[in-house]
């Protein structure tokens, strides 16, 4: 089966990993072929792609007045390639990649959600894309996949077709990236840190759904009370160039305690190295870092949005959404366990995530979904 992915661009972001990690569980199958399509540049996982022997098309688009032409080139590549599947991710991709296969000769169309609440998070122009997308749902995509339930919801309420909505939560690769003590001891000392204080850390990039201020506010408040706290940020945009974020961190009095250490390539072993993970988030649909904090079986406090309760089930502390002082109640009940009690968490955690939500599991269910809308074509076709 030939599938065609088209995608907004390939830089760092969970759409754009998950589409990486579902390529990649399909190395060494004959059975599936993949090719990939960025609206705009490769990226790094562009680049990863092709390592592996991915053919991948990066074409171009800048700003709305080159959505003609990218989208002519578009028809024209899904035209040449005639895939099986055309599985498009995110609002802007679905929509395009939509009207593009149609045009290119009537392929059968995915659609991929991968938001929640866009009024929070989102610019007009994406919620102007994704008013078209409810618009065009009945008619435009076969089948639309929701990485949560709790987004499902929104988008049907939204005007999406609910007929055409399934639910695949993200899948992990399970089994943790093999970290040496003495690599996280070593990033323990980069960072000037000693026996008996504690590393907090939320990884993620500067966003407004990421809610970084409720992090920092929860961060002041635990330093008040636990002076070996030291609080880590890690992301594209955590950096000392930040000047909004350093003036949040700034009014808490304790600015030397935070490390900002921007965009990383060595996530797992910065989750190895933190004592308790932390998402602040005050919305996501299905957050790939918590389930990544999961495998690293990291104790871990988090927000109650979209379907992060779901994910963490009993394994994680589960706080209510932009309130500072509950994450940092959270926080301060992980730091009251033992080192011993906080490892059996995450040890659950991680056994939760090999239980319910590998990268066996979300492949299985996309390829019967990839089954099924080739079938139906095939069907409607005779």
């Amino acid at each position: 089966m030939k599938v065609v992915h088209v995608i907004i661009g390939l830089g760092r972001g969970g759409a754009e990993m998950m589409l990486k990690r579902l390529v990649e569980a399909h190395q060494g199958n004959t059975s599936y072929q993949h090719e990939v399509i960025s609206l705009t540049t490769m990226g790094v996982y562009g680049d990863a792609l092709q390592a592996m022997g991915v053919p991948v098309h990066a074409l171009g688009l800048r700003g709305v007045l080159g959505v003609p032409r990218v989208l002519w080139a578009l028809q024209r590549l899904i035209r040449q390639i005639q895939p099986d599947v055309v599985q498009t991710w995110m609002y802007h991709a679905d929509l395009l990649g939509g009207l593009a296969a149609k045009v290119a000769g009537g392929m059968p169309v995915i659609w991929g959600i991968h938001s929640l609440d866009l009024k929070r998070s989102g610019s007009h122009p994406t919620r102007v894309v994704q008013k078209l997308c409810a618009w065009s749902s009945s008619w435009l995509p076969s089948r639309i996949l929701c990485v949560a339930e709790a987004s499902r919801r929104v988008h049907v309420a939204l005007g999406y077709d609910a007929q055409r909505i399934t639910v695949i939560p993200n899948g992990f690769d399970a089994e943790p990236a093999p970290i040496a003590a003495e690599a996280v001891a070593a990033l323990r000392a980069e960072l000037g840190m000693t026996a008996g204080q504690v590393l907090i850390g939320c990884v993620g990039r500067f966003n407004p759904a990421k809610d970084h201020r409720n992090f920092v506010e929860a961060a002041a408040r635990v330093a008040q009370r636990r002076p070996e706290a030291r609080f880590l940020m890690v992301g594209t945009g955590l950096d000392k160039d930040n000047a909004i974020l350093w003036s949040w961190i700034a009014v808490t009095g304790c600015a030397e305690r935070f490390f900002l250490l921007g965009e990383r390539s060595d996530v797992p072993r910065l989750l190895a190295a933190m004592d308790v993970f932390c998402s602040s988030s005050r919305t996501e649909a299905f957050p790939l870092v918590v389930g990544e904090a999961m495998v690293m079986a990291r104790p871990s406090v988090v927000t109650d949005v979209g379907d992060t309760a779901l994910l963490v089930g009993d394994t994680a502390r589960v706080v209510e959404r932009e309130n500072p002082q509950a994450l940092a109640q959270g926080l301060l009940d992980l730091l009251a366990m033992s080192a011993e009690d906080r490892a059996a968490m995450g040890g659950r955690a991680h056994a939760r995530l090999q239980r319910e939500f590998s990268m066996r599991r979300a492949r299985e269910r996309t390829e019967a979904v990839y089954a099924q809308v080739v079938a139906s074509t095939k069907k409607g076709s005779t």
